[in-house]
């Protein structure tokens, strides 16, 4: 299910920005930027629309992904087919 960001409280908006720019494996090249940096980027895309905010019901989580990762993602849920 996709959560829209402008119906999170300001604090769990920015605990799920800070835990999901601090995630492990995030690459975000050669150059460093700051947590504040970071969070600033993500929270442009989300309102960009380019992000997008998904909870697993299933999984009981919440997780920000690309519209396009999204799509697959919902497809697959919904697909009769899938064996995932």
């Amino acid at each position: 299910m996709q959560i829209p960001h402008d119906q999170l409280s300001a604090d769990a908006l920015q605990g799920l920005l800070e835990e999901f720019v601090t995630r492990e494996g995030t690459d975000y090249g050669d150059v460093n930027y700051s947590l504040a940096d970071k969070v600033d980027q993500v929270r442009q895309q989300l309102q960009a629309g380019d992000v997008v905010i998904c909870f697993d019901s299933y999984m009981q989580s919440c997780t920000l992904m690309t519209r396009q990762q999204y799509r697959r993602w919902s497809e697959q849920q919904f697909d009769p087919d899938n064996e995932a």
